[in-house]
C-alpha cells in the first residue's frame, strides 16, 4: 500500500479540511505532516462549522487513527483547548489521536521572538501569524529546539529553562518586553500535563507498520505549495516543507511509498499576509470576491487578499508536488460574476510576456495576463451531480483540465459536505 498525500498549490486557505473529512472514510488513518496551529482546517457538517489548527481532519470519524507526525511543530496549549473543544461530539482520542514523540514543541518564549521579529521589520513584515512558528522552525534547524518526547523526561524543566535563557538574550536585543511570560508560562506547562496523558509515540513505526498492513493512509498538509520554504515566494512564506516531499520527510515515509496526490486549489485565489500576488484585485470586484467567500482567516480572522485564478502558478505547483488529480474548491463563490478571468501569462516590467514563476517574481511588479470566459452567474447550492452543473461551469472546468493537464475530480460548490461533487 501506498500513502496518497493532500497538499495545497496556491498561497492556504485552498478548503483542505473540508476534502480531508469528505475523503476521510476511504482511509483509515490520517496523518499530519508539517505546520503547526498557523494552520486552520475548516469543516462544515450537520449546520455546525468545525476550525482545527493541529489535530488532523479525520477527528470526526471514529474508525479513523489520527497522527500528529514530526514535521509538525505543536503548541501543548492550542492542542489542549481544541480537545477540551471536541468534547461535546463523544471523540474519543484516547483511540484515535496519536502523537510523534519527535514533533517539536512551541513554547512561550517562541511567539514572544515571533512578535519581536516581525516588529522589528517596520513595513517591511512577512505577515507572521505570530504563533511561533518560524522560532520554533529555527530552532529545529538549529539543533536546540525541544521535542514532545522530552517532557517526559525528569530533566525537561531544566532543557525547558536552558532554551529560555537563550530566548531572553535575543529578546533583550530587541528590547521586546516580558511582562506576559509568567502568565504565558503557567498556561505552558498545565498544557503539558495535559498533553503527556495522550499517546505519544514514534509515529514513523506506526505509520510504516500501516503501510505494510495494507492499511490506507492520508498525509494531510497543512498552508499551501507558494507558501513553501523552498518554493514559495520567500521570504513571504511558511517556515515548512509544504510538497509532497515534506510529506516524506514529516512522517518518515520513503518516496517510493508516496502514491495519489491530490492538489486543491481555489476556482479564484486568496492570501493572508504580505508578499506578492500578480493577479490581486484591488476594486469592487475583489471585495465582492472577499465577501461572497467569506474570506477571513481562520486563524488569524484578517481580511484575505482576493483575486482571479493565476494558471502559472497553478502550473508551477502541479509540477513539484507531483500532483495526479486535482480538486476544485468555492466555485460557488464566482456565482456573482457575469464575467470570469484566469490569469494565462504575465508580463514583465521589460514588456517579456512570460508563463513561469521565476526566481525574480517576487522583486519584480508584473502584470497578469488574462483570458475572460462567460460566468454561469446562478446559484450551485442544489447542485449535486456534474450534470446538473451549468453550461459555463463545465467550460470552465475544461479549460482549466485542457491547459494543467491533470484530471480535476472533484468541485465543491459550497462549505457542507454533500455540496462536494464528485466526478
Amino acid at each position: 500500500m501506498k500513502m496518497d498525500v493532500l497538499l495545497g498549490l496556491q498561497w492556504g486557505d485552498e478548503g483542505k479540511g473540508k476534502i480531508v473529512d469528505v475523503l476521510a472514510p476511504q482511509y483509515e488513518v490520517v496523518a499530519r505532516f508539517q505546520g503547526g496551529p498557523n494552520a486552520g482546517h475548516t469543516l462544515e457538517f450537520d449546520g455546525i462549522k468545525h476550525v482545527l489548527h493541529q489535530i488532523p481532519s479525520g477527528i470526526f470519524r471514529a474508525q479513523i487513527l489520527n497522527i500528529i507526525g514530526n514535521g509538525v511543530v505543536l503548541d501543548p496549549i492550542i492542542l489542549k483547548r481544541e480537545i477540551e473543544g471536541l468534547g461535546k461530539f463523544s471523540i474519543d482520542y484516547q483511540k484515535n489521536l496519536v502523537v510523534s514523540k519527535k514533533a517539536t514543541i512551541i513554547i512561550p518564549t517562541h511567539k514572544l521572538l515571533d512578535a519581536a521579529y516581525e516588529q522589528s521589520k517596520g513595513d517591511k513584515k512577512i505577515g507572521s501569524t505570530l504563533k511561533g512558528i518560524g522560532p520554533t522552525y529555527q530552532d529545529k534547524i538549529g539543533r536546540s529546539a525541544l521535542r514532545i518526547g522530552d517532557i517526559l523526561s525528569s530533566d525537561f524543566k531544566e532543557k525547558y529553562q536552558t532554551l529560555v535563557e537563550k530566548h531572553k538574550t535575543t529578546l533583550s536585543f530587541y528590547s521586546y518586553p516580558l511582562d506576559k511570560l509568567d502568565e504565558m508560562e503557567a498556561q505552558f506547562f498545565e498544557a503539558v500535563e495535559f498533553v503527556k496523558t495522550l499517546n505519544l509515540i514514534d509515529s514513523e513505526y506506526v505509520v510504516n507498520d500501516a503501510l505494510n498492513s495494507n492499511k490506507k493512509i492520508l498525509a494531510e498538509g497543512a498552508q499551501g505549495s507558494l507558501l513553501d520554504v523552498d518554493f514559495g515566494s520567500y521570504p513571504f512564506v511558511t517556515s515548512s516543507s509544504t510538497m509532497t516531499a515534506g510529506a516524506c520527510t514529516g512522517l518518515g515515509v520513503a518516496p517510493s511509498k508516496i502514491g495519489e496526490v491530490f492538489g486543491i486549489f481555489k476556482a479564484y485565489c486568496t492570501r493572508v499576509g504580505s508578499g506578492p500576488f500578480p493577479t490581486e484585485l484591488f476594486d469592487s470586484t475583489g471585495e465582492a470576491m472577499r465577501k461572497e467567500g467569506n474570506e477571513f482567516g481562520s486563524t488569524t480572522g484578517r481580511p484575505r487578499r482576493c483575486g482571479w485564478l493565476d494558471l502559472p502558478a497553478l502550473k508551477y505547483s502541479i509540477m513539484i508536488n507531483g500532483v495526479t488529480q486535482l480538486f476544485m474548491m468555492k466555485a460557488d463563490v464566482l456565482n456573482i460574476f457575469e464575467e470570469i478571468k484566469i490569469c494565462t501569462h504575465y508580463v514583465l516590467p521589460s514588456g517579456e510576456n512570460i508563463d513561469k514563476l521565476s526566481f525574480e517574481i517576487t522583486d519584480l511588479d508584473v502584470k497578469p495576463i488574462y483570458k475572460t470566459m462567460k460566468g454561469w452567474h446562478c446559484s450551485l447550492a442544489e447542485v449535486r451531480s456534474y450534470e446538473e452543473f451549468p453550461t459555463e461551469l463545465k467550460d470552465y472546468v475544461s479549460y482549466l483540465e485542457s491547459e494543467l493537464n491533470v484530471p480535476i475530480r472533484l468541485v465543491s460548490v459550497g462549505p457542507d459536505r454533500v455540496q462536494t461533487i464528485l466526478r
